[in-house]
């Protein structure tokens, strides 16, 4: 099989190439921003470099997608935050565009990766299926981009043209290698990893619970709905949620306990100041999201998670702590200095780029 994979750099699409690899039974084409080192796992992939928040992505995409058996789109934008019209052209329009793409290449089936913030609050703690309403967390521009894009798959699916689309909401997606990344979504540039391993207390609010999988199970879940190329949704997660004690736990620290109401507006405060990247939503989502019943992909797919969410977010913090990564542009390691460059290049500290 020919499989095309957007955004094939980044936490989830490192593991889904490896996925990929154990089969030894695919073609593999990988599109992203900035083309990897050629070593492993990205080794022997067909690269072909496409912004997918560009005007002209729809037509550039055709390239990569053209004999493509099946597509998986993974490419999305987190940073830089301050910059909200880009974060929806990559999400949403670039989500648009790879539909656009698939359907004039006579793809038959996109797999494309949402998430569990499209759910609406109101059961957080508790488990829902994907029947649940898909409206979102209001505040965070994460989640209301997720709801966009599913919106524009739905009218996609009901129109009746083009690729089958399969979508499949995840809870937190973790895994070691995913340590920088992740780490540079919640810390400043100027902040070294090093400051992890000496936090003898964390602030955190202890009713946090949050659906979690490592990326190794979601990638599982992905290559097993490439044989099944139809419309549909599953939620992807954990049995086992992630808690704050988890978070502490993998810090090894002492948790202070604070309001998620504080911790909003701290977070909000010292954002719109271009201090730190988290702002408040991103806090109202981790306080608003339900977990997920993942029963649906369990008995149509037989997919399982080997990871519990616990293990997951503890597996991520060593990472982070560690700041572990791969060769890939967006996972790799870099010097406080080079983050420092970036982020003036980007408008996120000093200098304000137009959004």
């Amino acid at each position: 099989m020919r499989v095309a994979v957007t955004g094939a750099t980044g936490n989830l699409g490192t593991a889904v190439l490896r996925r990929l690899r154990q089969d030894g039974e695919h073609e593999i084409v990988g599109v992203a921003r900035r083309r990897p080192p050629d070593e492993e796992p990205y080794a022997g992939t067909a690269w072909h470099t496409v912004d997918v928040a560009a005007p002209d992505a729809a037509e550039r995409l055709r390239v990569p997608f053209a004999g493509a058996d099946a597509v998986v789109h993974l490419a999305w934008g987190f940073q830089p935050t301050h910059r909200r019209r880009y974060l929806g052209a990559t999400g949403v329009h670039g989500t648009g565009a790879a539909l656009a793409a698939a359907a004039h290449c006579g793809v038959r089936h996109v797999i494309h990766v949402s998430s569990s913030a499209v759910y609406s609050p109101g059961s957080y703690g508790r488990p829902v299926d994907e029947s649940w309403p898909t409206t979102g967390v209001q505040s965070s521009v994460y989640s209301q981009d997720k709801v966009a894009a599913e919106r524009t798959i739905a009218a996609h699916v009901a129109s009746g043209a083009g690729p089958a689309v399969t979508v499949l909401r995840p809870g937190l997606i973790g895994q070691y290698q995913a340590g920088n990344q992740l780490l540079h979504y919640i810390l400043p540039d100027w902040v070294p990893a090093g400051v992890l391993r000496l936090a003898p207390l964390v602030v955190i609010d202890k009713k946090l619970c949050i659906p979690a999988v490592h990326a190794d199970d979601a990638a599982d879940a992905i290559v097993r709905a490439l044989g099944h190329p139809r419309s549909r949704v599953y939620n992807l997660a954990s049995d086992v949620p992630a808690t704050g004690a988890d978070v502490l736990a993998g810090l090894s620290a002492v948790g202070v306990d604070v309001p998620a109401s504080a911790l909003r507006f701290v977070a909000d405060a010292t954002w719109r100041l271009h201090v730190q990247p988290v702002d408040g939503g991103w806090v109202d989502l981790a306080y608003a999201t339900p977990l997920v019943d993942a029963a649906r992909i369990r008995d149509e797919l037989g997919w399982t998670a080997r990871t519990d969410g616990p293990a997951v977010v503890r597996e991520v913090v060593d990472g982070m702590v560690h700041r572990a990564g791969t060769g890939s542009p967006v996972l790799a390691d870099r010097s406080v200095r080079e983050r420092l460059g970036s982020a003036v290049r980007r408008g996120s500290v000093g200098v304000r780029k137009p959004t």
